[in-house]
Formats: structure tokens, C-alpha cells, sequence
């Protein structure tokens, strides 16, 4: 993997924590970051990211947080995002992406995509592409991303990734995280030969305003957390796979409470991981970047 290359054992570990203004995402910025790692934040919202990151250097003693804004439903910002991390940094160890998002109600993007699966699954897959070369030049790299038991809910139909044909919120979500779990094998067996292991996760069900989204939820929400676990607890996965010596080496697994897991049969064919990451090239634009580079 080139040690040569390598930055001194000294330097402070480099993370890049996609959505992570909120919920499991700060737990994790907030832990790594007292662990003494260096933290980039990432949020859409500028004035919020930036207080974030004022907060998490006062809770952590850390003063080595920083925070990059870009809206991840949005190809051109993944695109502007990478390029950020490129500039100012040029190098990362890890990747935890973290970005979510679930839609009731089907949204399109600016792209003309649908906005769960262009959130959860293509900034994933367009972030990670784009920032191999930093990962490259990092320490034991590692990409980690956040997927979810909902993945057992979900059914990929390749001829119509973007819901056209018919649209349930909570099974776009699911298609979503299941692609999460494809991605990770596909990516496990593509990246191992420069020594960049990847890993996804399931972070439990969570008390978090992730879910605040109205109608029958503001209903049920209330007995619903009664059976959730906090984000302290939800983040301990995340943190784990993204720090812990007892991962170094493991990759394309998918893990549950820090032990991996068995996801559903489908999230382990080959096949499908392959075929949707094709779809993905083509769907980002990074097929046609590929080539022409």
C-alpha cells in the first residue's frame, strides 16, 4: 500500500463525518473528536455546521474540528464537497458516511432524481469514488457507512431505482439502505488491493429527530421511543468501526451492535452489487469522468 507515502504515526487522525450537525453523526464527530482525531463536520446548513463545530471544540477540549456545508442530495455539491476536502486537506483516514434521509412524500431533485435514493445511496457511492485517492494517502483508510436494519424492507427493481412506477416513503428508504449494503461489498472488493477497507452498519432504532416527520409518525412517535435506544448508544457502531484496532484489516462486512451480522440474502449477491454499481457510474456521472480521465 505504499508506506512511503504514509503521514507520520504522530499526526492526528482525519475524519470526514457526512451529517453530522445532528443525531448519531454529532455523537460520533463529539467521541472521535475526544479520542484526539481531527473532524471535519458537513451539514447543508452553513450557520448551523459552524456552530456545531464551535460546540463539539468546547465539549471535546479538541480545538482540530472543522465543518464543510454542502446540500448531499445534490451530485454538483458531492462533487464540491470532495474537491474541498482535496484542497484543504489532502489526505483522509477515514470516511464515515453518515448523510440520511427519508421522504414521506416523493421528491425530485435537482438532478431529476428521487430525493431518498440520491441522498442515501448515490452521494455514498459519488463521495466515496471521488475521495479514494485522499483515502489512498491515509492511515489504515478506512470507509464506514451507515446503512440500517430497514434494509430487510427494501427491493431494488434496477428498471426503477428512482420510484417512478409507484412510491412508499419508508420502502424508498429501505431500497435505499439495502443499496448502503451492496455498495460496501462492491466497493470491499475493489478497494482491498490498496489496503482501504469498508464496512457498513446498522446504528439501532434511535430517539432522534431523523424521524420527525409528521402525520402518523407525530402520532406513534411517542410509543415507538419507548423501545429506542439514545445516540449515544446509536453512534457506538459508527465509532467503532471507524477507530476500533480490532476491525484493522476486516472489510465488506455489514455489522449490528459492533459484531457483524448476516444482512438479508439479497444484500450479499455479487451480482446485484456489481449491476448497481454500474447503474451508479452511470446515474452520478462518474462512468463518463473515468473515461475521459
Amino acid at each position: 500500500m505504499g508506506g512511503l507515502d504514509r503521514p507520520m504515526a504522530t499526526q492526528p487522525r482525519l475524519v470526514l463525518i457526512t451529517g453530522s450537525t445532528a443525531g448519531i453523526g454529532r455523537r460520533a464527530a463529539l467521541e472521535l473528536a475526544r479520542q484526539g482525531w481531527q473532524v471535519i463536520v458537513q451539514g447543508r446548513d452553513g450557520k448551523k455546521a459552524e456552530r456545531v463545530a464551535n460546540e463539539l471544540k468546547q465539549e471535546s477540549g479538541n480545538p482540530k474540528i472543522d465543518f464543510l456545508v454542502a446540500d448531499l442530495s445534490s451530485m454538483s455539491a458531492v462533487r464540491g464537497l470532495a474537491a474541498e476536502v482535496k484542497q484543504r486537506y489532502g489526505r483522509l483516514d477515514v470516511l464515515l458516511n453518515n448523510a440520511g434521509a427519508v421522504n414521506l412524500k416523493r421528491e425530485v431533485t435537482a438532478d431529476g432524481y428521487e430525493r431518498t435514493f440520491a441522498t442515501n445511496h448515490l452521494a455514498y457511492f459519488l463521495l466515496t469514488n471521488l475521495l479514494l485517492p485522499e483515502l489512498q494517502k491515509g492511515d489504515r483508510p478506512r470507509v464506514v457507512s451507515v446503512s440500517s436494519a430497514a434494509h430487510r424492507s427494501g427491493r431494488l427493481n434496477f428498471d426503477d431505482l428512482m420510484a417512478d412506477k409507484g412510491y412508499v416513503g419508508w420502502l424508498q428508504y429501505g431500497r435505499s439502505k439495502l443499496a448502503n449494503i451492496l455498495f460496501t461489498r462492491e466497493l470491499a472488493r475493489r478497494t482491498q488491493p490498496l489496503g482501504i477497507t469498508a464496512n457498513c452498519l446498522h446504528p439501532g432504532f434511535v430517539a432522534s429527530d431523523f424521524l420527525s416527520k409528521g402525520g402518523l409518525w407525530t402520532v406513534i412517535k411517542p410509543l415507538a421511543y419507548l423501545f429506542a435506544i439514545d445516540e449515544t448508544q446509536g453512534a457506538k457502531t459508527s465509532i467503532f468501526l471507524a477507530s476500533s484496532p480490532e476491525v484493522e484489516g476486516v472489510t465488506g462486512q455489514y455489522f449490528v451492535k459492533c459484531r457483524p451480522a448476516a444482512p438479508k440474502k439479497f444484500a450479499e449477491d455479487d451480482e446485484a452489487a456489481r449491476r448497481l454499481w454500474e447503474a451508479s457510474e452511470k446515474l452520478t456521472g462518474l462512468a463518463a469522468t473515468s473515461k475521459a480521465a
